[in-house]
């Protein structure tokens, strides 16, 4: 039996807890022990309870001790590299706002530069200001990290953005290096996510204040007590230190512009979380008359002011039209000199031009036509690189290729191997995550990411520039590790009501997914943890939209990597396949919406070897979508133009609508999607059909 006193700090208490099955209270722990008004998790209970192994993340079924977390007043050490002329400057914060997808930190900072008067009373603002890419927008997701800066009581606040979306990861870790704390978002229902768990782990590697808000409190089901203790269960897991385990927490409503110390207690305002900020994060010490040192970054551009490099400057001063060296620790003796154009900073909301940044703020320069992320902006004598950014590999490649189908060169602007290649080495200067190859031929590319949903966004942005090319199916990237063929392992949460976990758990049961975890929720629902290989997750999103009739949302988070699962079968049913060019018509497809559903209506274009549909059984099957009924000269032209008509009274079905992510999903080996800037189509893969000639 395990004796928790009141020396323990709240983290050795929690092992303490965790790592007994039964534990005694000898005595509450002082709130006086800590300095700060945050609790993190309700008081400890005054009398001996016990405490049963449960699974971790499951809710109490009765009253449990919880622990409190209290800010500790630490000082803050100096800057690595410093020297006994630092100094802090307390007039600026560095934070990043780190979160799952969804989780609500692009609403908040909305919120708080709303709060900020950063806008006029009488100016209209969109919802979620800082998704500004138009894809943002659309999918309702933060892609890029941005920058922005608030004033609060004098004090400026640099406010980072960060994707939430686990493909998006190389961003947090790009920027994650500027700031001096992080604000981890944590909804109040959901709790800990994937993602939370990846980009917490980040912050930690580099030992940042962490400040915790339980966003969306104001929900119905909302249940921060959980949330909490589950959240510190996440910091023990992850091997925080005890000073970082002793974390604050802030209880706001990020749609609302409100936030509190308690759940109860909420303010009218933000008050109490730029408070928190102002207190929580330590200030950045640093070392103004030392050798100038800055870190790109991030890279935006300007029509009229072309390449601007985005970082924080680590020491020194830096000026407008001052002679600077750029060098890398990558490329050791290489350095090149260039003049800064222009200088900014980020203030309300807005580039705000200025002749000198010191050390401690981020600032934003012109004048760098090469300037890459991760190279470091120095002082012209003795240049001395900071050491360069460093991503996680990618897991996932696609083959992206010229567009060799019968349709190809009538919609891109774009088609040229060359045109490919310019602007995927135009992505690579600003997307670290992403690694370009050569592939097996001249006018082919081997394209490698974090997931399909991070290459399904650079084919996007792509074929809206007005590219045109075809794209292979996703395939895993594997390693060999100890002499054995190894691929990527990733963690997969389902949350889906009751009724369907029987047919979530067969789903990955049939893709060599293991049950990790079954976690009774709330409100009827359950979440569901798997260890699955990355491939095993390629096309599962449609198929468990299927099966749970559209109610499960799952979220996955990179794990190992782990020896070959074998064989998984990826797609059951073959595709229907366009027999001849021409165009589609409502008699043909009469009959050949029984062989299965249809990717085409009336009056769409097709080519031999496009894939029309899906087919009702394995394999595939060629069918006739242009064939048409024999008509006398009369009849024909009593039937021009009534295409729609005639497809109301045979009864076809509606089709089938297939996205960019939905092809992605769908094509097997041996198919590949032609992207251009108004069609997306699925087609047979001709070389993979000349292999299987020769292989014969």
């Amino acid at each position: 039996m395990q004796v928790l006193n009141a020396k323990m700090t709240p983290r050795q208490a929690g092992r303490s807890i965790r790592t007994s099955g039964m534990a005694r209270l000898d005595a509450v722990v002082p709130a006086a022990s800590w300095s700060g008004a945050s609790t993190a998790g309700a008081s400890l209970a005054s009398r001996a309870t016990p405490i049963p192994r449960m699974a971790p993340g499951i809710a109490p079924s009765r009253p449990q001790p919880n622990i409190v977390c209290r800010t500790a007043t630490v000082d803050a050490p100096p800057a690595a590299g410093t020297s006994g002329g630092s100094s802090v400057r307390e007039d600026i914060r560095n934070i990043a706002i780190i979160a799952h997808v969804d989780h609500g930190k692009t609403t908040l900072v909305d919120a708080m530069l709303k709060q900020s008067k950063v806008f006029r009373d009488n100016q209209n603002t969109a919802e979620r200001i800082m998704d500004s890419n138009d894809l943002e927008r659309e999918r309702g997701i933060t892609i890029l990290a941005k920058n922005t800066a608030v004033r609060y009581r004098g004090i400026k606040v640099n406010i980072i953005d960060t994707p939430g979306h686990a493909d998006f990861g190389g961003e947090v870790e790009r920027v994650i290096n500027m700031c001096d704390g992080v604000l981890l978002l944590v909804d109040s229902v959901e709790g800990p996510m994937p993602q939370t768990r990846f980009v917490l782990r980040k912050a930690l590697e580099l030992n940042k204040r962490v400040v915790v808000v339980v966003n969306k409190i104001d929900r119905p089901a909302a249940r921060p007590e959980w949330v909490i203790d589950s959240t510190f269960e996440l910091f023990m897991d992850l091997g925080a230190s005890d000073e970082l385990c002793e974390f604050p927490v802030v209880y706001a409503s990020g749609v609302n512009g409100i936030a509190g110390m308690t759940p109860d207690g909420l303010a009218a305002d933000l008050e109490p979380l730029f408070e928190t900020i102002v207190k929580e994060i330590r200030p950045p010490t640093v070392a103004p008359e030392a050798p100038l040192q800055m870190l790109c970054a991030n890279i935006d551009y300007d029509e009229h002011k072309g390449r601007i490099a985005i970082g924080r400057v680590t020491s020194g001063t830096i000026r407008r039209g001052q002679t600077i060296s750029i060098c890398s620790s990558l490329e050791p003796g290489k350095v090149r000199t260039a003049k800064i154009a222009e200088l900014f900073v980020y203030d309300n909301f807005s580039r705000v031009p200025v002749e000198e940044v010191t050390a401690g703020d981020i600032c934003a320069l012109s004048g760098i036509a090469d300037i890459k992320i991760g190279e470091t902006i120095t002082q012209r004598e003795n240049p001395v690189p900071l050491p360069t950014i460093k991503v996680e590999d990618p897991t996932v490649s696609m083959t992206f290729k010229v567009n060799t189908s019968p349709f190809a060169g009538k919609e891109g602007k774009y088609v040229t191997s060359r045109n490919l290649k310019d602007r995927l080495d135009r992505e690579l200067e600003r997307n670290l995550a992403l690694r370009v190859d050569p592939g097996e031929t001249s006018d082919s590319f081997v394209v490698s990411g974090r997931g399909t949903l991070h290459l399904g966004i650079l084919i996007e942005n792509m074929r809206r520039e007005g590219y045109e090319f075809e794209i292979g199916p996703p395939k895993v990237i594997t390693r060999e590790v100890n002499g054995k063929n190894c691929e990527p392992y990733e963690e997969a949460i389902v949350d889906v009501p009751e009724n369907y976990v029987g047919a979530v758990v067969e789903l990955f049961a049939q893709r060599k997914g293991e049950m990790v975890d079954l976690i009774p929720s709330i409100q009827g629902a359950s979440r569901v943890k798997f260890r699955i290989a990355t491939r095993g997750l390629l096309g599962l999103k449609n198929a468990l939209l299927t099966a749970t009739r559209g109610l499960g949302v799952m979220n996955t988070l990179f794990l190992e990597y782990a020896p070959v699962a074998g064989e998984i079968l990826m797609r059951e049913n073959g595709s229907l396949v366009a027999h001849e060019t021409g165009q589609v018509t409502s008699y043909a497809l009469e009959s050949a919406q029984e062989r299965g559903q249809l990717f085409v209506r009336p009056g769409d274009q097709v080519y031999e070897g496009q894939c029309v549909g899906v087919h009702a059984k394995a394999g595939d099957l060629k069918v006739n979508v242009c064939k048409t009924k024999q008509l006398t000269n009369m009849r024909a032209a009593c039937r021009t133009g009534k295409a729609d008509l005639y497809a109301v009274q045979v009864g076809l079905d509606e089709p089938r609508t297939m996205g960019l992510d939905d092809a992605l999903e769908y094509i097997n080996d041996d198919e590949q999607v032609e992207v251009t800037p108004k069609s997306v189509r699925i087609r047979k893969d001709p070389s993979a059909a000349n292999k299987g000639r020769k292989g014969k």
